[in-house]
């Protein structure tokens, strides 16, 4: 699902900012000066992150013509479909 609608960037993302808060509190545990500017860091890689996460989302357009509806297209449908017609049925 992450690969279809495309969120590889937002896992990142949230993975450096998971990774910049550790280290920006045993940096503040250490009493080293900058662990200030690395937490502020972590804070705008996880606001990023779900920014991006938000995207698809937001932008999700209308399948129903009413307006009732609203599902998530995925950009790619070739790699689904690739692996649809490698599955065969007995």
């Amino acid at each position: 699902m992450i690969k279809v609608l495309k969120l590889q960037k937002a896992v990142i993302a949230i993975i450096l900012g998971i990774i910049c808060l550790i280290v920006a509190q045993v940096m503040s545990s250490n009493h080293v000066t900058g662990s200030s500017y690395l937490l502020g860091l972590s804070g705008v890689l996880l606001i990023i992150g779900a920014l991006l996460f938000l995207y698809p989302i937001l932008f999700a357009k209308k399948v129903d013509n009413e307006g009732e509806e609203v599902e998530l297209k995925p950009v790619a449908k070739d790699t689904l479909d690739e692996e649809n017609s490698s599955v065969k049925v007995k």
